[in-house]
């Protein structure tokens, strides 16, 4: 097959190197330098792994601006563009969409088109009836930031949102691409598919609330949350996992996804799903209010990035945290190597580690890395269990 892959993001450019195993793959992306660096090999991170994984020497792939991008060649032609939520409209903004669904229909594609980004639940239906010379399907993605190529291997299931012939070559194509045994592909309606996406990635935001808010009462009172975590976790219905806690959920999925799908909620009763939106401003809240406590003149913020093996610092909880001590008059500066520039909303980069700690009264990281550990007591992390 020749598919075609709008949106070289994480989650595009994962599923398009592993569908270019077995096919002609061509990644349109609108960042010139992220063309050149996929067609050049320098393959951005998807996949700590990724050389263990695949070789790259084997995979059949292009990657062109949107202006070359001519979809009469295509069979398949999948959307992995941003849905980043939009606060006034309280909504994703799906218009990357719908700018690549209108281009597909002008140009009377026939192929299939399959949306891979998170969208809104009944959203697909909308869009068959906006659009309806095209064949539209919906695919959840369940992808980790740093970990893409892996799970895609492994899945821990596969949805597809319709049940006809084409639905079921979309389950098979990604099926053929996994190394997992006895994969679980299950068929669902186009709306039940979006609300799996979005129940799926709130209930994880839950979790991290959860242990987020346990943490917190624990260090209000003076106790040793490591020690309750652990004991909860034993339980084998709550598990040992996902419960390391942090200064808040972040990253691409989790905040947005959780707003949107209270969005979803308008005119359904609901408490739980609004108070999961509402712990992650009250633990930035918590987190910033231990900090402005030990009276720090000058605050280091190591990483905008909050995990490992991620480049993504756009959605992270930090600026939160941030954005509410420098409130309180305290200078802040950053160290994050993947940035560039000299200040970052104000506020000074340092690319030097030595500079950067001789400059902190009080460094703040959202996970303890080997270089931190020599200053851990000018370190304020909440970081129990050393994982991600």
């Amino acid at each position: 097959m020749k598919i075609a892959v709008i949106g070289a993001g994480f989650v595009g450019l994962s599923n398009g190197l592993l569908l270019s195993q077995k096919h002609h793959v061509t990644f349109v992306d609108i960042s010139e330098e992220r063309v050149a660096s996929i067609n050049s090999g320098d393959l951005p991170a998807v996949d700590e792994n990724l050389s263990d994984l695949l070789d790259v020497s084997l995979l059949n792939y292009e990657a062109i601006l949107p202006k070359n991008f001519y979809s009469e060649v295509f069979d398949l032609v999948i959307i992995s563009t941003p849905t980043d939520y939009d606060v006034e409209k309280n909504y994703f903004d799906t218009s990357s969409i719908e700018d690549s669904l209108s281009q597909l229909g002008e140009r009377n594609f026939k192929g299939i088109i399959l949306i891979k980004s998170t969208i809104p639940v009944g959203y697909t239906l909308h869009l068959r009836e906006k659009f309806k010379s095209l064949k539209i399907y919906f695919s959840p993605e369940f992808l980790r930031e740093g970990n893409a190529i892996y799970d895609n291997l492994y899945p821990s299931r596969i949805v597809v949102g319709d049940r006809n012939e084409d639905a079921h070559s979309i389950g098979e194509l990604f099926k053929s691409i996994s190394v997992k045994e006895n994969v679980e592909i299950l068929y669902t309606n186009p709306s039940e598919a979006e609300a799996i996406k979005l129940f799926s990635n709130t209930y994880l935001a839950l979790r991290v609330s959860f242990f987020n808010e346990l943490d917190s009462y624990a260090e209000i009172r003076g106790l040793d949350s490591k020690q309750i975590i652990e004991g909860v976790g034993l339980d084998t219905r709550i598990g040992n996992f996902y419960n390391n806690p942090s200064f808040g959920y972040g990253g691409y999925c989790l905040p947005k996804d959780t707003k949107q799908l209270l969005a979803n909620y308008e005119d359904v009763p609901q408490n739980l799903i609004g108070a999961i939106v509402d712990a992650n401003r009250t633990r930035k809240d918590h987190i910033s209010n231990m900090i402005i406590r030990r009276n720090p003149k000058v605050v280091g913020i190591y990483r905008l990035v909050m995990k490992a093996n991620s480049d993504n610092y756009r959605h992270s909880a930090i600026q939160g945290i941030m954005k509410r001590i420098k409130a309180k008059g305290i200078e802040v500066v950053v160290f994050e190597p993947v940035l560039k520039e000299k200040e970052f909303f104000g506020s000074k980069v340092i690319n030097d580690f030595n500079d950067f700690v001789e400059k902190s009264d009080l460094i703040i990281s959202n996970r303890l890395t080997k270089e931190l550990i020599p200053f851990q007591d000018i370190v304020y992390t909440r970081d129990i269990f050393r994982i991600n």
